[in-house]
């Protein structure tokens, strides 16, 4: 009641001092500060897309708004605007006198408050440069500084500052905001219905909003278009056409946060592009994730991780009952699962673009991203790259390797100790071909390859895939040195990609005011030639098919990899890689503990590198299936197998010219 006595002798008074609010405008002017409002720099949200173009999340600082210019907003929402707003718009100063007096009457003829009379121009300027209390000082202000706002900025410009500040509900400030929000739809794509609920919302934004009130929202849009239909602005058929629609509206949430992994890392990486106002500067950036194969990856690193816990806990119950019958069976010691966890990063692998990256189970839970900022040893999948130094010095998959057990002398601290490294399973075989070595990852074989290189003449070839803090002694044969599985997954390009590594993208361009400030460059190394890196390709497709790495085997599609364990279970791994796309799972216990002893790469790391492949064929079953081999590549059979030969990794030497085309000796 006291509310409509203040506002009944505010318009009242108001309407009688006009003129005289006219006059000490041109009196007083000066003192009143417009600038907020003529150099117009609200804060805009930054947008994060996915390499299709689909929204990913908003960012912002306290207000949710997109900006739009002037000449987006269509013309039948600006009509809308002024039929319900303020229907001389386009005619009166910043006030409007005659709208002041009818006010009046109409509170003096009803005895209360009935309608208010501000323009959009003092709607704007209550918005912006004043609070809302209800007093005839403030629309006194409020007046002459609609006066001077009219008298710098052109109508166009007010409304389009208008329909940028205003808020419209659930969060959302500005029209565009809105139109995205409320009918995922840009502003050209409305409706006229659509437009109509969006513009009768700032009267009363907590009564009107559709998401909470949707028949008081119609209501409302329904009186503008009547309106519209009443002032001749829209003939009769577009009236009918409007009164019947409804609208679908979104009830979202306005971060709308897909993929909050890339979020989180797409802010860690703009301070190095310059941009310190990711949530204030409206950008658009574009990423080059895939949401649909994110969301896979994502599933695929969860489902292995619930498998590894039902295996973990079967495993003690087994343990269990053959205590039973067998008390010094040695049980394995207890493992604290909640400390279990992954990541996963997958790459396009001609261009080095992520198009998925999950840094953990659960980001709600745990939002370290060990996909990018964990680094662990990655053990025996680190073990190609020794391999392809090897081959690019001019091995190949038939050379004979020594798999015998030594024990290496070495000095620490002043006192001699020893080294006795073993295969897994504690067998060896005293000669092995290099193909059989890598698939089956025989440990031996790998140190007395290192051995037969030369440790030195090792590290400088490794040097060329640009990995740093390598250890400089022969713990490297057994992938002694930290890597990210991100940083894996650049280094595992050098095979992926035939022979050139690429630098891994995740932002593929940056957009601001509809202007490009920020465009991917392709970086790539030369590593190997086509045809060393095919030699690769079919060893670590027969790791896939027959090795350690069975589990990462998906029907319909040639995979190569490696699996990686280190020492006591501490780490899990799977690298491997399709024609196309290459992949990195890691698992492993956030405090460095061991997993479970029966817990290895193949077995926790390969099912989830499984799963993201099948549901990649399920999302784009059109991609290349098969490795094509280059062009140098010479395929031989020795023994009954395959075996892949070019100019740099020769064939054995036959015994003679007779049987060169029959049969190949070592």
């Amino acid at each position: 009641m006291r509310i409509a006595r203040n506002i009944f002798l505010s318009i009242l008074l108001l309407g009688f001092l006009s003129p005289f609010i006219v006059l000490g405008y041109f009196l007083t002017a000066e003192s009143y500060d417009i600038t907020e409002l003529v150099d117009y720099k609200p804060n805009v949200t930054t947008r994060i897309y996915d390499k299709n173009g689909e929204k990913i999340a908003n960012i912002f600082h306290e207000k949710h708004r997109y900006y739009a210019s002037f000449a987006e907003i269509p013309p039948r929402a600006i009509e809308a605007l002024i039929a319900i707003e303020d229907t001389t718009f386009f005619e009166h100063p910043g006030i409007n006198i005659d709208a002041i007096f009818r006010a009046a009457i109409k509170v003096i003829k009803a005895g209360k408050a009935v309608e208010g009379a501000s323009t959009i121009t003092q709607q704007l300027v209550k918005n912006v440069l004043l609070t809302r209390e209800k007093k005839l000082s403030r629309k006194i202000k409020e007046a002459i500084f609609a006066l001077k706002l009219e008298r710098v900025l052109t109508k166009e410009e007010i409304l389009e500052r208008y329909l940028n500040e205003i808020y419209y509900g659930h969060g959302y400030y500005g029209i565009k905001t809105a139109a995205d929000g409320y009918f995922h739809k840009k502003l050209s794509d409305l409706t006229l219905k659509e437009m109509a609920i969006l513009v009768g919302l700032p009267k009363a934004p907590s009564i009107y909003a559709p998401t909470k009130n949707y028949e008081i929202s119609m209501g409302r849009a329904n009186r503008v278009i009547s309106r519209m239909h009443t002032l001749g602005w829209i003939d009769e058929g577009a009236y009918k056409d409007a009164m019947e629609e409804n609208p679908k509206v979104y009830d979202d949430t306005l971060t709308q946060n897909k993929a909050p992994f890339i979020v989180d890392e797409v802010a860690r990486r703009l301070p190095d592009l310059g941009i310190d106002d990711m949530k204030s500067g409206g950008y658009e950036i574009y990423t080059t994730i895939d949401l649909r194969l994110q969301e896979a990856a994502r599933e695929a690193l969860k489902s292995a991780y619930d498998k590894s816990l039902e295996r973990i806990e079967g495993y003690k119950e087994r343990e269990a009952k053959i205590v039973e019958s067998n008390p010094s069976y040695e049980v394995s010691d207890d493992i604290n699962t909640s400390v279990l966890n992954g990541a996963i990063v997958s790459l396009d692998s001609a261009s080095g673009d992520i198009v998925a990256l999950v840094g953990s189970v659960d980001y709600k839970i745990s939002s370290y991203n060990r996909a990018t900022q964990g680094k662990r040893l990655p053990g025996s999948a680190f073990k190609p790259f020794i391999y392809q130094v090897a081959i690019d010095l001019g091995y190949s998959g038939a050379t004979e390797l020594i798999d015998i057990s030594r024990t290496y002398k070495y000095e620490k601290d002043g006192e001699e100790l020893t080294w006795s490294p073993s295969n897994y399973g504690k067998s060896y075989k005293g000669l092995i071909s290099l193909r059989e070595a890598l698939v089956h990852s025989n440990n031996l074989a790998t140190i007395n390859l290192v051995n037969e290189i030369g440790l030195n003449q090792l590290l400088d070839e490794l040097d060329k895939f640009g990995i740093e803090n390598l250890p400089r002694n022969l713990s490297i044969s057994l992938g002694t040195i930290s890597l990210s599985p991100l940083e894996l997954a650049k280094y595992l390009s050098s095979f992926a990609n035939c022979g050139m590594q690429l630098e891994p993208h995740l932002i593929s361009s940056i957009e601001q005011k509809s202007n490009t400030i920020y465009e991917k460059e392709q970086k790539s190394k030369f590593i190997t030639e086509p045809t060393q890196a095919f030699i690769m390709t079919t060893i670590l497709r027969d790791v896939v098919q027959s090795g350690t790495g069975r589990r990462a085997k998906v029907s319909g599609i040639e995979l190569a990899g490696k699996t990686g364990t280190t020492n006591n279970n501490v780490d899990g791994w799977f690298a491997g890689y399709s024609p196309t796309i290459e992949t990195v799972v890691w698992f492993g216990n956030d405090d460095n503990s061991p997993m479970h002893r029966w817990e290895t790469g193949g077995k926790i790391a390969g099912p989830a590198f499984a799963q993201f492949y099948r549901s990649v064929l399920d999302l784009y079953p059109q991609i290349q299936r098969k490795f094509i081999a280059p062009e140098g590549i010479v395929e031989v059979d020795i023994g009954g197998k395959k075996e892949y030969f070019s100019d740099i990794s020769k064939p054995p030497r036959a015994k003679n010219k007779a049987d060169a085309n029959e049969e190949l000796i070592f």
